[in-house]
């Protein structure tokens, strides 16, 4: 068992944008750890207080394979200063993988919150690309 992190953020407080946002996410940590939704165990987002127009869940919810994963949605401890508008998930995996081997993913102005993975770090503009 395994648990992978990952967080983006969203430019405002809307519901299209944060299911854009959170498929984005979890489309960047199942293609760079190779996970499908068989191996999930259960899924853990967490959200800024600033964000209140979606339930990340359900968005990932409609991800084909999604509807069966046990997932939670909570508010993410507000501290002075913290990152605005933020998107975190906490997944834990079967994946037969060291826990060095797997990758975990920081989009926007989420990159901040992890710089020491800046040479993993997946950019929003590459993997347009």
């Amino acid at each position: 068992m395994q648990a992978v992190r990952g967080a983006t953020t969203v430019s405002h407080n809307d519901a299209e944008e944060i299911a854009a946002a959170t498929h984005e996410l979890l489309e960047v940590l199942e293609t760079r750890n190779r996970l499908s939704p068989e191996h999930l165990i259960s899924v853990t987002f967490s959200v800024t207080r600033d964000l209140d127009a979606l339930f990340p869940a359900a968005a990932a919810r409609q991800r084909p394979g999604w509807d069966a994963v046990p997932l939670l949605d909570v508010q993410h401890m507000h501290v002075r200063g913290s990152l605005p508008r933020c998107i975190r998930v906490l997944i834990h995996t079967q994946v037969p993988v060291l826990h060095e081997a797997v990758c975990h993913v920081y989009l926007r102005e989420a990159q901040q919150l992890r710089p020491d993975l800046d040479d993993r770090a997946v950019s929003v503009s590459s993997q347009r690309e």
